[in-house]
């Protein structure tokens, strides 16, 4: 059986420089979103969210990307969560997405807030059937009685709403992560990483590189 400590992949594929890199941080995410929607990554927008709580508990999870532009990235959850009450209570937050197939990772520090209602209903009406009501059905984070209290709510849910459209529940909506830094990491062989960090200046973006 192989050991832990001997489990380890030598990167190849890609490196970076410093004059191939966009000026904007956000041209630079699209050209390798791209490249990741080229590439066929399996979800593809999954990224992981870490908060702190206002006590200092640090947590993550993995959340879906669903919108990005200048503004920041955007995502959907339940606004009584146990994510919704850490990032209302200490807002800086940070996003991070691994697409192993191109040894890739970007990191996303910044600070979240609530999108707008407008937002929020347009893309709650896009979603499934199902995903509506489970929006509805869902007390995400709470403790519950079991699965079939799931259920039962569940199916509560699709009786109730069977005959009209299905409303955006007042509890669920977006955040968007307004970015304040963004590294770009490409894996190189011997763990000597390319590391591109944009830092938000008043009008523009400063580029560093940083050690592996």
């Amino acid at each position: 059986m192989q050991s832990i400590a001997d489990i380890r992949k030598d990167y190849k594929l890609e490196s970076l420089q410093e004059d191939q890199m966009a000026a904007d941080p956000l041209q630079q995410f699209k050209n390798w979103w791209e490249q990741a929607i080229a590439s066929q990554i399996d979800e593809v927008n999954a990224m992981t969210l870490a908060s702190t709580s206002l006590d200092g508990t640090a947590d993550a999870r993995t959340v879906l990307l669903k919108a990005y532009d200048e503004k920041g990235f955007v995502f959907f959850t339940n606004y009584n969560s146990a994510k919704s009450t850490a990032l209302d209570a200490n807002p800086g937050a940070c996003l991070l997405f691994f697409w192993k197939e191109l040894e890739r990772q970007v990191r996303i520090n910044g600070v979240a807030e609530k999108i707008s209602m407008k937002e929020s209903i347009d893309y709650f009406d896009s979603r499934p059937e199902g995903s509506k009501i489970g929006a509805w059905a869902s007390p995400q984070s709470m403790v519950v009685a079991g699965k079939a209290f799931l259920k039962e709510t569940f199916d509560y849910y699709a009786e109730r709403f069977k005959h009209g459209k299905i409303p955006k529940p007042p509890h669920w909506g977006g955040y968007r992560i307004k970015p304040q830094r963004i590294e770009f990491w490409q894996g190189r062989p011997s763990r000597m990483h390319d590391r591109i960090l944009y830092t938000k200046k008043e009008t523009s973006w400063k580029i560093e590189r940083l050690a592996p």
